[in-house]
């Protein structure tokens, strides 16, 4: 059973082989990584380039965060709970002043409220039911056949990951505090963190740093700046911020015991196979990973170390992921501007942290043979 660890030269040797190692079998042009032991950073490393034109990546180096911003989304959903300013259990008619559907729907995306017009079941819809992706939505409305959203199952009965749902939340407590969850972002997780290069829409002063991304066919795209907060995947960061945060919640920094419980705590059992597609049927109880459960803004796990959780964020270019487990305080955050370093994920987590239970199947299906 792995135990934490102190990060020795030798240990740091170890790994940037690893890494190295890993990046020329896979062709990855780019990866930063990140070590934290006892709830503390001890290694923050970047691995070859920022861009196309030879230019190295470095810690410091602005990434795209991907899906990671959910999770960081969710810590702050939780400061504003032990706040007294977010109700985790109320419904979303209490919180909104007029009814979801008269909003209709959104420009850029921010929400098809309108399409529910007449289905009364969103007032069924609770911070906990979005956080731990219950909504019976689909990932996004766009993804519909007809673009349209609705309800594929009652909500609050089962798991089937939709970052319309998050965006829901966001909709929801923008409307009740009347501005930006990035300014409560920007106050309540990375000020207080540390996280000086991070933030959930596009800071033009981290032009000279941003890194560009190669998709699996090895072609290399500029940064995207999402200048529009929307919290299912609009933020950038860098692996020094990504390891602080990581150290801050593996610790439970800035959260109530009650909170953290609940953040990290299996809060929904998840029946599928695979994360994706999303609204699958249920499996058989023999082909479910035993103990992954849906936390609020990460997915819990048990396994040789006990309790951990995790969260991944991926489009065409770009693999991030960050796994944790709760004895000793241990995670690696793993930030990918080259969408094939993916593949290489569950080799290193478990080099650096060993056996976690990772359901690493569940997560990638089709790229994984790893157990």
């Amino acid at each position: 059973m792995a135990s934490a660890k102190s990060m020795t030269p030798a240990r740091a040797a170890d790994i940037d082989a690893a890494v190295h190692v890993g990046m020329t079998r896979t062709g990855a042009q780019g990866l930063a990584l990140a070590v934290v032991e006892d709830g503390k950073v001890v290694l923050t490393r970047a691995y070859g380039l920022r861009t196309a034109q030879g230019s190295a990546l470095k810690t410091d180096s602005v990434v795209y965060a991907a899906s990671l911003c959910k999770t960081v989304f969710a810590y702050t959903v939780m400061r504003l709970v032990a706040e007294g300013k977010v109700d985790l259990d109320q419904s979303f008619a209490a919180m909104l002043p007029k009814p979801l559907p008269d909003y209709g729907n959104l420009p850029h995306g921010m929400g098809n409220w309108g399409d529910l017009a007449g289905d009364e079941r969103w007032r069924k819809l609770t911070p906990r039911i979005t956080l731990t992706h219950a909504t019976g939505f689909a990932n996004f409305a766009f993804l519909e056949p007809d673009q349209k959203l609705k309800f594929h199952f009652e909500p609050g009965t089962r798991y089937a990951y939709s970052g319309e749902g998050l965006l829901l939340l966001q909709f929801a407590i923008e409307q009740k505090l009347g501005h930006s969850v990035g300014i409560e972002a920007d106050r309540l997780t990375f000020g207080p963190l540390g996280m000086t290069s991070s933030a959930m829409d596009w800071q033009p002063a981290w032009a000279d740093r941003a890194a560009q991304a190669w998709d699996a066919k090895g072609e290399a795209f500029q940064h995207t700046p999402r200048k529009r907060v929307r919290i299912a995947g609009s933020m950038d960061t860098t692996i020094e911020d990504m390891g602080r945060f990581a150290a801050a919640l593996v610790s439970g920094t800035g959260l109530n015991r009650a909170t953290f419980d609940d953040m990290t705590r299996p809060q929904r059992p998840i029946t599928s196979v695979s994360q994706f597609p999303t609204l699958q049927d249920d499996a058989p109880p023999e082909k479910r990973f035993r103990g992954l459960s849906a936390g609020l803004g990460v997915v819990t796990f048990s396994g040789p170390q006990g309790a951990g959780f995790y969260k991944g964020g991926h489009d065409d270019m770009t693999g991030n992921t960050m796994v944790c487990v709760k004895r000793g305080r241990r995670c690696v955050v793993l930030l990918g501007n080259d969408v094939r370093a993916e593949p290489l994920f569950p080799e290193l987590v478990n080099h650096i942290l060993g056996e976690t239970g990772a359901p690493w199947r569940w997560e990638y299906p089709e790229q994984f043979v790893t157990p």
